[in-house]
């Protein structure tokens, strides 16, 4: 035999690397599950285990990871360290608009939460851009007694935007019953607050808020842009007197510095919106919000509900980490 010469291969050995190789292609190409890769070259499942690890461990199969695809990986890992929080889901920006932003978060936001929803669930949901996009990317499946519970009130001029429409969205697509803060989100006084909040019926939505299993919620930063300026529910002069006051954004339309707590503010007074410190005993509180510049609003917000869940983008990520950690 020459010296470089390969030694030849029995049939056996020969067999047995097209046996591996099949199972390989089957595996990790095809997606087949172990089970189904034993049954289709026709042997166990531990010896389609075994032919699985040693295509593995000769080089048959080479496992890399997309380099985006790593990046993002790295970062929410990076992010769930820096907040304190369960998971967090990136996801790419390539446009850095507002719509754009909302657009990618949203649908990320609508097949998490679609992945999440059970039977007997009760869902608390907020209000946003990000929120109402979130709505159209939800996935139909027949789930029995949930229950969705809206955190804030109404606009008694209803467009589209209407702050209670992401909750009605929600319970009508998947045809479950809803509880609503049948009053302005915001009212004109802080006495007449109180003595709505007093009433049963808004109590008991409270209660069932407190007691979800799931809360969805978006925030907005303090700024013109923002929802609760841009569409006239708050003016520019309380605009201004909100961001003297200490407030970097709103967690459901409660007005919150960088460190999540609430401003002594009149504006928090004459909300009719479950509070954030109401979501603390809630089972898993999801913050969907994205774009640079809502980076210290989503920290609050983080801090004010002590969120465990968030779905933002790379530009918020990035900025993110630049923040002080929680």
């Amino acid at each position: 035999m020459a010296r470089n010469a390969r030694p030849k291969l029995t049939k056996f050995q020969a067999d047995q690397n097209e046996l591996k190789l099949k199972a390989a292609w089957l595996y990790f190409v095809e997606g087949h599950t172990q089970e189904q890769v034993a049954e289709q070259i026709g042997t166990s499942r531990i010896k389609a285990l075994r032919l699985l690890a040693a295509a593995r461990e000769d080089g048959t199969v080479n496992i890399s990871i997309n380099s985006q695809a790593e990046s993002i990986f790295a970062l929410q890992r990076q992010l769930e360290r820096h907040l304190k929080l369960t998971q967090v889901v990136v996801v790419p920006a390539s446009a850095q608009s507002e719509a754009s932003i909302a657009a990618v978060v949203g649908h990320a936001t609508g097949q998490y939460i679609s992945q999440q929803l059970f039977v007997g669930a009760t869902v608390a949901v907020g209000w946003g851009a990000t929120l109402k996009i979130c709505m159209q990317a939800l996935a139909w499946r027949e789930i029995e007694e949930m229950t969705v519970v809206s955190l804030l009130g109404g606009l008694t001029n209803a467009t589209a935007d209407n702050p209670s429409a992401v909750s009605w969205r929600l319970a009508d697509f998947y045809k479950t019953k809803l509880y609503q803060i049948a009053a302005p989100v915001f009212v004109p006084s802080s006495e007449l607050a109180r003595e709505l909040w007093a009433i049963a019926g808004f109590q008991e939505l409270r209660e069932r808020a407190q007691r979800s299993d799931i809360a969805l919620i978006s925030v907005g930063s303090l700024g013109e842009e923002a929802s609760i300026f841009r569409r006239g529910i708050l003016d520019k002069a309380e605009l201004k007197s909100l961001a003297t006051a200490g407030a970097v954004g709103d967690v459901l339309c409660h007005f919150v510095d960088a460190e999540g707590r609430l401003v002594d503010h009149p504006v928090n007074q004459r909300v009719m919106a479950v509070s954030p410190a109401d979501l603390h005993g809630v089972g898993t509180v999801v913050i969907s919000s994205g774009g640079e510049r809502k980076a210290q609003a989503i920290r609050a917000g983080i801090a004010a509900t002590k969120a465990s869940v968030l779905i933002t983008d790379t530009s918020a990520a990035g900025a993110l980490l630049d923040l002080e950690p929680l």
